[in-house]
């Protein structure tokens, strides 16, 4: 992805170009996106418990973010929360998730949105594993599995 006007590229520790997709950009990806996949990357939709694709996927690899690749969570991190919706207790770099308050549904909350095209990823919570004692709760639909090393 290219710099949006004005902008440097600014890249993670871990290497990965973060620079803010420019809006033409952003709406060049999202053409490719599912009615679903839109409702909640675009919308900050969430999808049904226990219906997603990646609930319960068990391979080694790599979850990045469906609409611009961003690596955001990796499988030896993900664990079962019996809340319906993929979970995992650190990302691939916390530079790559960007967190916002959420005061929908009548509570405090923190959205996780993607930090490079802000994609609506799903929210933490303080509830989660050692070691980080966070759980990240993603929309199957806002993430695409990457197997292996690839």
């Amino acid at each position: 992805m290219s710099a949006g006007a004005g902008s440097a590229a600014r890249r993670s520790a871990s290497g990965h170009d973060l620079t803010p997709l420019t809006a033409e950009e952003r709406a060049k990806l999202a053409e490719r996106l599912t009615p679903e996949e839109r409702h909640v990357l675009l919308n900050h939709g969430t999808e049904r418990p226990f219906c997603g694709t990646l609930l319960h996927n068990k391979e080694a690899g790599t979850y990045v973010c469906r609409l611009c690749g961003l690596p955001l969570f990796k499988s030896s991190s993900k664990f079962e929360s019996g809340t319906g919706w993929p979970s995992f207790f650190a990302p691939v770099d916390p530079e790559h998730i960007a967190n916002v308050r959420d005061l929908s549904l009548g509570m405090e909350r923190i959205e996780i949105r993607c930090r490079r095209c802000d994609g609506h990823l799903g929210h933490v919570f303080p509830d989660g594993p050692p070691p980080t004692g966070l759980r990240y709760c993603l929309n199957s639909v806002s993430l695409e599995f990457i197997a292996g090393g690839k």
